[in-house]
C-alpha cells in the first residue's frame, strides 16, 4: 500500500443544500486516521447557518433550524476554526480526503469569503475519493455514491449524511483503494493530487459529451478541482 494513505486528515461538510454558491454550513467535521482506519484526532461543529434549514436538507442530514440555532455555534467563528484546522493539517503535511471535494471545499471558499476569513488557497494536496474510484474502476456500473462506494471497497458507513461518519468513511475508502490498485496509484501524494486534477477534467468532459448527446446539447460540466 502506497505510504501515503498511511496517515489521513478527513473532512466532510452538511449544508443547507447543493448550491456553492449560496448554500450554508450546518455541520462539520475534520478528523485524522491511522493506518488502520482508526480515528486518532476529531473535531465536529454544529452550526446556525444563519438562515432556514430547508426541510429537503433536514431529511438528509436530520438537523433542523430550531437544533442549529438552539445548539449551534455563531457561524462565522466556526468557519474560522473549520479553515484554521484544515491549513493546520495541511501543514502538518496530511492528505485532505473529501468525497467529491470540489463541493466541500468550494463551499468552504464560499463562507470564508461570505464571513471575512482568509480562505484555503488552491490547498494541496487533497485526496478524493470518487475522482480516484472513477478512474481506476471506469467500467464498473451503479451508482458513485459514498454509500455505494463504501459498501463497495467493504467500509462501514452506518450513519450516513452525518459529516462525522461520512468524512471517516472517505478516508477508509481512500485507504481501501489505496490498497486494492497499489499497481496504477503513484507512490507519492503530491503526485496522486496532479493526476486527480487531470482526471477530474477528462471525467467532465466524458460526462458533458453524454449529456449533450442524450439529453441536453447545450449542458455544461464543470471538471475544476478539487475547487471550483
Amino acid at each position: 500500500m502506497s505510504n501515503w494513505s498511511d496517515t489521513l486528515a478527513v473532512f466532510d461538510l452538511e449544508t443547507t443544500g447543493i448550491d456553492v454558491e449560496t448554500s450554508r454550513i450546518v455541520s462539520a467535521t475534520v478528523a485524522v486516521i491511522d493506518v488502520s482506519g482508526a480515528v486518532v484526532e476529531r473535531i465536529d461543529w454544529l452550526l446556525d447557518p444563519g438562515i432556514e434549514i430547508p426541510e429537503q436538507a433536514t431529511n438528509v442530514h436530520g438537523i433542523t433550524t430550531a437544533q442549529a440555532v438552539a445548539n449551534g455555534r455563531v457561524a462565522g467563528e466556526g468557519v474560522t476554526e473549520i479553515v484554521a484546522t484544515i491549513r493546520e493539517l495541511l501543514g502538518r503535511g496530511l492528505p485532505i480526503v473529501a468525497y467529491n471535494a470540489p463541493y466541500d471545499l468550494s463551499l468552504l471558499n464560499r463562507e470564508a469569503i461570505r464571513y471575512g476569513v482568509a480562505p484555503l488557497v488552491s490547498p494541496s494536496p487533497v485526496v478524493d475519493p470518487l475522482v480516484i474510484d472513477k478512474q481506476v474502476d471506469r467500467y464498473r456500473k451503479g451508482k458513485r455514491t459514498l454509500e455505494v462506494t463504501s459498501a463497495y471497497y467493504g467500509v462501514s458507513l452506518n450513519d450516513a449524511h452525518d459529516a462525522g461518519a461520512d468524512a471517516i468513511a472517505a478516508g477508509r475508502v481512500a485507504q481501501a483503494i489505496a490498497r486494492s490498485h497499489v499497481a496504477v496509484l503513484p507512490g507519492t501524494v503530491a503526485e496522486l493530487h496532479e493526476l486527480q486534477v487531470q482526471w477530474s477534467m477528462q471525467q467532465a468532459e466524458r460526462f458533458q459529451d453524454y449529456m449533450r448527446r442524450e439529453r441536453d446539447p447545450k449542458f455544461v460540466a464543470s471538471g475544476a478541482w478539487p475547487e471550483r
